[in-house]
């Protein structure tokens, strides 16, 4: 089930970033953008900041958490 919902892809083509070029920049694996980009993957702190720093956009519009029944899931 996923927690969020990643635009993570968008954000990256804006910055006109392949996924190996965001990987290299914030120092993943490309396998890891790919799961990040799906959805399937929970960033840290850290990966989640340097990859706002890669793609130019806040966390909170790459990452969106919304909450359910009025709490956070």
């Amino acid at each position: 089930m996923k927690q969020y919902i990643s635009h993570l892809k968008r954000y990256r083509q804006f910055a006109e970033l392949t996924q190996e070029e965001l990987a290299v920049k914030v120092g993943v694996r490309r396998e890891t953008i790919v799961r990040l980009e799906s959805a399937q993957y929970n960033p840290s702190l850290k990966l989640a900041v340097d990859i706002s720093r890669a793609v130019g956009a806040p966390i909170e519009e790459i990452f969106e958490f919304p909450m359910q029944g009025g709490i956070w899931p």
